[in-house]
C-alpha cells in the first residue's frame, strides 16, 4: 500500500477524516470539561443557598438581644431607685 500524493483525492478524503477524528475528540474533551464546570457550579450554588438560609436564620435569632438588654438596663434603673427611695 503506497502513501497518496497530497494531489491525489483519496489522500485528501484521508487527512479530513483523520481531522475529523480529531475534531471530534478535541470537542469531546470541551463537552467534558464543561459538564464539570456546570456540576460544579451547581453544587456551588446549593453551598450558597445553604449559607445564605443559615445566615438568615443568624439573623432572626439575634434581633432580641439588643431588646433584652435594653430591657434589663431599664430593669436594673428601676430597682436602683426603687432602693434609693427607701432608704
Amino acid at each position: 500500500m503506497s502513501i497518496p500524493t497530497p494531489s491525489d483525492p483519496a489522500a485528501v478524503a484521508v487527512e479530513l477524516e483523520k481531522l475529523r477524528g480529531t475534531m471530534e475528540t478535541g470537542f469531546a474533551k470541551v463537552d467534558g470539561s464543561l459538564a464539570l464546570l456546570a456540576q460544579r457550579g451547581d453544587q456551588t450554588d446549593r453551598i450558597i443557598d445553604d449559607h445564605e438560609k443559615r445566615l438568615d436564620t443568624l439573623e432572626r435569632a439575634r434581633w432580641p438581644l439588643p431588646s433584652i438588654a435594653a430591657l434589663v438596663g431599664v430593669i436594673g434603673l428601676a430597682l436602683t431607685l426603687w432602693q434609693i427611695s427607701q432608704k
